[in-house]
């Protein structure tokens, strides 16, 4: 790696992880920059899920004063997430590579598609939910939140906008609670799996770029803390349009 490359890895980390903290996506902007500087996709995917696992921990840090009332609601549907990422990378690491060539892309225009609809999604949810009350959402938030974690722990991009769309849907909360919410249920999903990756890094032949993860984890460190405190003075437009932009050139890439 040149230092033209870690410079470029370093800053889609800060990207990520203030995107993950204020919208979802950030694997949209890693993921596609690792692709692109020539990483494998596996090798791309495992990589970015671990260095990524700090800015998950700093970004439901900063969103700490929303989590208030929270720790029961979230101890429960912390077990469904920490299921489904395990669940989601074993699948990751027991399919061919080839198999993850074809589906990454089709898990990258679903993410992408859910970006852009997020705007008209948020609206659905608040009218769903008027004059509702479901303090922990019951079994099938849980369930959903586990396949989410399957999701997550396979591939991982939008997993935060699928989650926002589950829980201000199923819980009675305002969706700046819900998004702290998110976040550590997403910190939980890149912990687990990187647990796993690690694991089989260790005992196996899964490969791992360890000067990648390391400049991830220092990006996706700061962006979290960035997007904590001053992400929600970016305008989601410009978030979603860069977003936009980066998952369907990752598309295209994937495809040449």
């Amino acid at each position: 790696m040149n230092l033209l490359d870690a410079v470029a890895v370093f800053a889609a980390g800060v990207a990520a992880g203030g995107i993950n903290t204020v919208v979802g996506s950030g694997s949209l902007i890693t993921f596609p920059t690792m692709v692109a500087l020539g990483y494998p996709p596996v090798v791309a995917n495992v990589s970015n899920n671990i260095g990524l696992v700090p800015g998950s921990a700093t970004g439901a840090y900063g969103y700490r004063a929303e989590l208030k009332g929270q720790r029961d609601r979230l101890l429960r549907l912390g077990v469904g997430s920490l299921v489904g990422a395990v669940a989601g990378a074993l699948l990751l690491l027991s399919l061919p590579a080839e198999a993850f060539d074809v589906i990454v892309i089709a898990l990258i225009a679903i993410a992408v598609v859910l970006v852009v609809v997020q705007p008209r999604l948020q609206k659905w949810v608040l009218r769903r939910r008027e004059g509702e009350h479901r303090p922990h959402g019951g079994p099938a938030l849980w369930v959903a939140v586990l396949l989410a974690g399957m999701y997550g722990g396979y591939f991982g991009a939008a997993q935060g906008v699928i989650l926002i769309a589950l829980l201000g849907i199923m819980l009675d909360e305002d969706l700046q609670r819900v998004n702290a919410a998110k976040n550590v249920l997403s910190a939980i999903v890149n912990g687990s799996a990187a647990v796993v990756f690690t694991l089989m890094w260790l005992f196996s032949d899964t490969r791992v770029n360890w000067w990648a993860v390391l400049l991830i984890a220092s990006g996706a460190t700061l962006g979290g803390l960035i997007g904590a405190r001053v992400g929600r003075r970016i305008p989601p437009l410009v978030l979603r349009g860069v977003i936009v932009v980066v998952g369907v050139a990752a598309i295209v890439n994937l495809l040449a």
